[in-house]
């Protein structure tokens, strides 16, 4: 199947490139910057924590239910890959039907509100509607984590229900997770969103 493949995506501000154990301290350097692991809503690994997070995310694709990326800055002077910013992944991958889960995501501060979220969000929907041929895309996160529950409805995502006391975090603690989805036939709006969206930015207007 051509979605569990890894492949990379290139879009206006980032490049997703397959996960690869060299990422490593590029990964390690995204995840200081803004302490990221300290927030306790998320689930970002701490530095010492990295290489571990590595081989579960590479070990999870050779079992064909994760397909997970390295999130790079297209640089602006070369147009070539930058530097390394975060991570993302397509998960519990279900390959009948077929459908994808967009998570396990997070970028470095200093990129967060500069377009590089929508420009993966567009990258990996357009790649999982009009490749993989996904009748839904899935996207899952903490109740507590508005940042990311109004940036998954910003996409024009609809929530499905909350699934309480789903899973535990890193902390032991119970965790409610809010489920959204965007079918097959929501995403032409979606994507000119995410187009319209990108092409602000480019204009300069935010």
């Amino acid at each position: 199947m051509t979605f569990l493949e890894p492949l990379t995506l290139t879009g206006r501000y980032v490049i997703l490139e397959p996960l690869a154990a060299e990422h490593h301290d590029g990964l390690v350097a995204a995840a200081r910057d803004g302490e990221l692991w300290k927030l306790w809503y998320t689930s970002v690994p701490a530095p010492d924590k990295m290489a571990a997070e590595i081989r579960r995310r590479l070990a999870l694709q050779d079992q064909g239910t994760m397909l997970p990326f390295t999130t790079r800055l297209i640089d602006s002077a070369t147009g070539g890959p930058g530097r390394i910013i975060g991570m993302t992944t397509y998960m519990n991958i279900d390959a009948a039907t077929p459908r994808v889960e967009i998570g396990s995501t997070w970028n470095a501060a200093s990129a967060q509100g500069t377009g590089t979220n929508p420009d993966s969000k567009l990258l990996l929907l357009r790649h999982a509607f009009e490749t993989i041929g996904c009748p839904a895309v899935e996207f899952r996160t903490h109740w507590l984590n508005h940042q990311s529950r109004e940036a998954i409805a910003r996409l024009g995502a609809k929530q499905d229900g909350v699934l309480r006391s789903h899973s535990r975090t890193s902390d032991g603690n119970l965790r409610d997770t809010v489920v959204f989805s965007i079918l097959e036939h929501e995403w032409p709006a979606v994507r000119a969103g995410l187009e319209y969206r990108l092409d602000r930015r480019g204009e300069g207007r935010g």
